[in-house]
């Protein structure tokens, strides 16, 4: 179904990716459902997209609750009648190392990144059964739930355990015929408040460094995976490289994020809020963070994952041309 004919739901709507994807979806015609935490931000961005003639609606609704998940449900049938997308993107972090991280935190932060999704999952796939027809379940991983870290060592596993559910009711879903297009997104880093609404166990202050990519880039998998039955969509090559040398050098891997990844993920200055959003809402309305670094503009692996057989033909004539530049030499 074309994106203009879509009712699309996305939790975690208030910021960063969810804001950008709500924003790109309503522009290219979809009805939006917007959820978060944050009822203020919900309310203008809701207001900004009707004033452009965008329909929209919001739910002020922590996923971390079964029954605000199902509120989100009911608001979008109460207002269009359907959804046709869920986008389970909702999730915070904590920057800490696993064994000072207090178990209440771990749970609280499980209860958003992966009882969020599993909520969220199980509302949608319903809602689809009951009306008879396919849809679509997006749910936003992350690098981190290809290859564990340090750091972020407690993040980590929820985005595992997303990921594992994913594949696991994607499985079951096609045993049972049932018409239900399971997508997983590999997000790799992103410029979104993502570092600002972290709960910190450091002295530094949470960034992303090196290289990031744009929540556009995201927001472009996520709509693409809408109108396409997509298996699985990587943001950034550096997250199918991770995922690729953990699975082909495992101890490599370990050594070069022991070495490389502490210091890519704090700046030189001091913490501000040590929960800024793990037990309440963050603030709203910013797409972007406050990282610093190589900010790409798009990423050029989702652009590839969209065309997938010019993607491959240009690799081999590539290779080709490089084989036969060999052989001339």
């Amino acid at each position: 179904m074309q994106l203009k004919d879509q009712v699309i739901v996305v939790t975690g709507a208030s910021s960063g990716v969810g804001l950008v994807t709500a924003r790109m979806a309503a522009s290219k015609g979809a009805k939006v459902v917007l959820a978060a935490r944050n009822e203020e931000a919900l309310k203008k961005v809701t207001e900004e997209l009707r004033e452009k003639g965008y329909p929209a609606t919001y739910v002020k609704a922590d996923v971390g609750r079964e029954e605000d998940v199902q509120k989100i449900a009911q608001k979008a049938i109460e207002q269009f009648g359907r959804f046709d997308t869920w986008v389970n993107n909702a999730g915070v972090t904590i920057y800490g190392y696993a064994m000072d991280v207090a178990i209440q935190d771990m749970k609280r932060m499980h209860d958003t990144n992966y009882w969020g999704v599993v909520y969220g999952s199980r509302v949608a796939v319903n809602h689809f059964k009951e009306r008879g027809v396919t849809g679509a379940l997006i749910n936003v991983g992350s690098l981190f739930g290809d290859r564990g870290t340090i750091i972020q060592s407690t993040y980590a596993p929820t985005k595992f355990a997303v990921h594992g559910w994913t594949e696991s009711l994607r499985m079951e879903l096609e045993k049972e015929n049932v018409p239900v297009s399971v997508t997983l997104i590999h997000p790799g880093r992103i410029d979104t408040p993502y570092n600002e609404h972290a709960t910190s166990y450091l002295n530094e202050h949470p960034v992303h460094k090196g290289m990031i990519y744009p929540p556009e880039a995201v927001a472009e998998a996520i709509l693409f995976a809408a109108e396409h039955p997509k298996r699985d969509m990587y943001v950034g090559s550096q997250a199918k490289l991770l995922e690729l040398m953990g699975t082909l050098l495992p101890r490599l891997t370990d050594r070069l994020i022991e070495f490389l990844m502490p210091p890519t993920q704090y700046a030189n200055r001091p913490a501000l809020n040590r929960n800024s959003a793990l037990y309440q809402a963050g603030y709203g309305l910013h797409e972007r963070g406050t990282n610093t670094g190589w900010i790409r503009s798009e990423s050029l692996y989702v652009k590839a994952s969209k065309h997938p057989i010019l993607s491959t033909m240009a690799v081999i004539g590539l290779g080709a041309l490089a084989l036969a530049a060999t052989k001339r030499k």
